[in-house]
Parts: C-alpha cells; sequence; structure tokens
C-alpha cells in the first residue's frame, strides 16, 4: 500500500489533497469541491498509478532514531513481557532495538504509528485489561507490531519502555514525528540520558 500510495502522490491531481495508506487499503482525500464522481475518479486514479513501476520500499520515507529508556518506571510491562515470551527480562531490550522497524500506517489517533518489523521472539498478544491512560512517548508492542503513544490516550499494549521525544505537536510544521514508510531505530539510553534528552524538548 504504501508503494502504491507513494505513486499516487507523486501524480496526484489538483482535486486529490491526501493520499493515505493503511495496513489493508488507502484513502484518498479529495478536495470538498469537486463535484465530479470521487468513486470513478478514485478508481481511475489508483489504476493509472498501479500500471506504471512502483517506487522501491527502499526509497521511501526517512531514516527516525529513537532514543527508549527501558527502566521499570518507563517500563511497567517488562516483567510480564518476560513471562510471556519466555525471555529473561534483560533480553528485551536489546531484542526490541535490534530490529529496523517501518511505519504501516497512522491511525488510531494522530501521530499513533504503528510499526512492523519486531522480533517475533517478542511478539506477545494486546494486554487483557487496557489502560485508561497510557503515558506520552510510552513505546509498546503487541503481536509483531510496535507503537510509541504520541501523547496521554488509552491504550492495551505491553509498555516497555519510553522515548523523552516529542512524538507529535500540533504546532509543528510537520507535527508527526513519524510518517507512513519511515524506518525507525529504537537506541536504548539511560536514565540520565532520558532526562537530558527531555529537557531539551
Amino acid at each position: 500500500m504504501q508503494r502504491l500510495a507513494a505513486a499516487i502522490r507523486a501524480q496526484a491531481p489538483a482535486q486529490v489533497l491526501d493520499v493515505v495508506p493503511a495496513l489493508g487499503g488507502l484513502a484518498l482525500h479529495f478536495d470538498p469541491a469537486f463535484d465530479g464522481s470521487v468513486l470513478d475518479a478514485a478508481n481511475a486514479i489508483v489504476e493509472a498509478a498501479s500500471k506504471k513501476r512502483l517506487p522501491d520500499l527502499g526509497d521511501l520515507g526517512r531514516e527516525v532514531e529513537v532514543p527508549v529508556c527501558y527502566d521499570d518506571e518507563f517500563g511497567p510491562d517488562l516483567d510480564e513481557v518476560a513471562k510471556k515470551a519466555g525471555l529473561a527480562k534483560k533480553d528485551i531490550p536489546s531484542l526490541h532495538s535490534s530490529a529496523e522497524y517501518r511505519v504501516l500506517m497512522i491511525g488510531f489517533a494522530p501521530g499513533h504509528a504503528y510499526m512492523g518489523g519486531l522480533d517475533a521472539r517478542l511478539a506477545v498478544p494486546r494486554r487483557a485489561s487496557p489502560r485508561a491512560s497510557v503515558p506520552a512517548g510510552s513505546v509498546a508492542i503487541a503481536n509483531l507490531q510496535a507503537v510509541v503513544y504520541p501523547y496521554a490516550i488509552s491504550g492495551g499494549w505491553s509498555v516497555i519502555g519510553r522515548t523523552p521525544l516529542t512524538v507529535f505537536d500540533a504546532g509543528r510544521s510537520r507535527p508527526s514525528l513519524f510518517s507512513p514508510g519511515d524506518r525507525v531505530r529504537f537506541v536504548a539510553i539511560d536514565r540520565r540520558q532520558f532526562q537530558e534528552i527531555s529537557e531539551k524538548q
């Protein structure tokens, strides 16, 4: 979907304001003033783009490095993940940060990036009881994906750490730290580094 979205975005007519890829589809956002058949226009645009050579995945997105502190204070589910995965708790940070992730889509809430690439050994199901509020910057996992909560919202994924980065800020020219197609690397940091980065945000 990301490759098709990129191809459409590169040649989209003026009436298409945005192209948003998801896991199994994509959305075309049309100008409200467009007075033609949206369905016919969308079908024609997708058909035309799919006949062209789609860009390589490696050419999409940016490389984003995300520092993460995996201390117990920020990873309340580390013990539970270790138990479910049959791993030593100390091995979770290295397994999590050794993979390269790709942002599959932004969904659920603005700036909430779903990332594929999680090491299969960490593939635990969602928590049985979601939390009413997960702190901003929390790094969490479920199944074969990872997320970083952009601000305090509800969530049912297992929280294993936190980044000091501001993940979403509506006042920035680019509000979200992540975009579909981005390649993400998590880098383990300690509590002191977390505080230092936090103070610069």
